[in-house]
């Protein structure tokens, strides 16, 4: 799975727009303290989708991809910049400008660069039970 990968579904059409970001409420949901860091560590994240056209979708509906418009920014790729190789600067820079990745997570890569700094995961991963 690719940013900027198109499916028609039903009569919509969707597109891959950036990868999920793992938060506190998986911790509460497994009631496991570290799920969330857990999840992020695996880089099995998942992804969002942007809809393009709306339309209809019923249970029996097939997902099938017909454009492909940056095969090589897959979501696995992406997490290792965010999560990994966290201060890659050509890769930051190119994540920066893919048009297809949505626009806040272009952002965030902008703010890596221009501070080269790793945000704080921890409000986002732990919540209100915050690790010291």
């Amino acid at each position: 799975m690719a940013v900027g990968d198109v499916f028609a579904i039903g009569s919509a059409v969707i597109e891959v727009s950036q990868g999920r970001q793992p938060c506190w409420k998986l911790n509460e949901r497994f009631a496991q303290p570290d799920m969330a860091r857990r999840v992020q560590a695996s880089g099995r994240t998942g992804w969002y989708y942007r809809v393009l056209e709306p339309g209809q979708i019923a249970p029996d509906s097939r997902l099938e991809r017909i454009h492909r418009s940056a095969p090589a920014w897959t979501i696995s790729r992406i997490w290792r910049v965010f999560y990994v190789d966290t201060l890659n600067r050509s890769e930051l820079v190119a994540l920066a400008e893919l048009p297809q990745l949505a626009e806040g997570w272009r952002r965030h890569a902008r703010r890596r660069l221009e501070t080269g700094r790793v945000e704080d995961w921890t409000p986002r991963l732990a919540g209100d039970a915050r690790a010291d």
